[in-house]
């Protein structure tokens, strides 16, 4: 059976990461470059000093432990889950799952939109974290890549008895859901995603719309991607500082917030700070950054994330904010089979569930409502 599981962190653990943040020592910086060249001075040194002196960990702790926690072990692996069930007279079993740079918080939003019920329908909400992030364990050996979360999540929701379920993914989240599409086809009910991988192999005869696409990944690459290279190559490096400083935390963290969202250039227009504070104080007290980052190492040396799957009946689903480059339908069609809905949103970025959560709230009871 899972064991109930209660955040508990140390006074100690708080003192100490209050002294580190009025410890630290800024670098110095270009006048008037604002963001252009990484992380914005001014902006950090308010962050810094908001969860230093006003963010209470307290009273955020009492919140996340409002939702219902576990820990099971699952082939040597310690998981971490929030399981909350719905109130309807139909409840429908529902994983939802985060990727880089988040962690279960970004998620829990959507908990009270879907476990109360609509027309008598609701979800039992099951958010589990990623081996190496927040509360669960930190895998010790190399090989615990998206491919090898798949059947660590089959196994999770069978031993909470559901046989078969709805998925909703997201980021690296997305690829375990693509893994348990592959691989697990006959326990989905159906299969929703925040956007389309832009990783799948290039076609010989694109679309003129997948061209534009194509154009506008390849810019992000160049412009974007730097972080994804290091934490795919030399994870083990970059942990050593984000570890040791919750400034560079913040700073290596936060600077994709405020890239990936909808925010118009304002981090505050798109997210409260108190949200960014637990999920970066979820990081560091769990001293997760180093496996988090890890796992893009592990991603990128699995040869099943890009292979398709065979064909299969599972109805698919995806939601596209238009601050994410979101994909082109073709591009869709041409590697997710039996696409049943496709929603282009009017706002949001990379993390709907905490820019818009009553839109992806509302878009994956309407998948639900397509294919019941």
């Amino acid at each position: 059976m899972p064991k109930p599981f209660t955040i508990a962190i140390a006074d100690a653990e708080i003192a100490d990461l209050k002294a580190r943040l009025a410890a630290t020592r800024f670098p110095q910086t270009l006048a008037g470059v604002g963001w252009n060249y990484g992380f914005e001075d001014g902006f950090l040194r308010r962050f810094v000093d908001y969860w230093a002196n006003q963010y209470d960990w307290r009273a955020a702790e009492a919140r996340l432990n409002g939702f219902a926690q576990f820990i099971e072990e699952i082939e040597g692996e310690a998981v971490h889950f929030v399981h909350v069930r719905g109130r309807g007279q139909t409840n429908v079993p529902l994983l939802l799952t985060n990727g880089w740079p988040s962690n279960f918080v970004e998620l829990l939003p959507l908990v009270p939109l879907l476990t109360e019920p609509v027309d008598g329908v609701a979800f039992d909400v099951v958010i589990p974290s990623l081996p190496g992030y927040g509360f669960s364990g930190q895998p010790t050996r190399p090989g615990m890549n998206l491919s090898a979360v798949a059947p660590l999540w089959a196994e999770l929701m069978t031993r909470l008895g559901y046989e078969k379920f709805l998925m909703s993914g997201s980021d690296l989240g997305g690829g375990t859901e693509m893994a348990l599409v592959r691989d697990f086809p006959q326990r989905l009910i159906g299969a929703h995603y925040v956007n389309v991988f832009s990783g799948f192999p290039r076609p010989d005869d694109p679309t003129p719309e997948e061209q534009a696409y194509f154009a506008k990944v390849d810019y992000w690459t160049f412009a974007e991607s730097a972080y994804a290279m290091i934490q795919g190559t030399k994870p083990a490096t970059l942990a050593v500082g984000l570890n040791d400083s919750p400034a560079g935390l913040a700073a290596w963290i936060l600077e994709k917030y405020r890239s990936w969202s909808d925010d118009g250039g304002d981090i505050a227009n798109a997210f409260e700070l108190e949200d960014l504070a637990t999920i970066l104080s979820v990081y560091w007290f769990t001293q997760t950054i180093g496996s988090s980052v890890r796992l893009y190492k592990e991603a990128f040396a699995d040869s099943e994330l890009t292979k398709l799957p065979a064909r299969h009946d599972v109805p698919h689903a995806v939601l596209l904010p238009p601050a994410d480059n979101p994909a082109p339908r073709a591009w869709g069609e041409r590697n997710l089979h039996n696409i049943v809905r496709w929603t282009e949103l009017s706002e949001g970025g990379h993390f709907p569930a905490l820019e818009v959560p009553e839109a992806m709230a509302h878009d994956i009871r309407a998948f639900h409502g397509q294919i019941a």
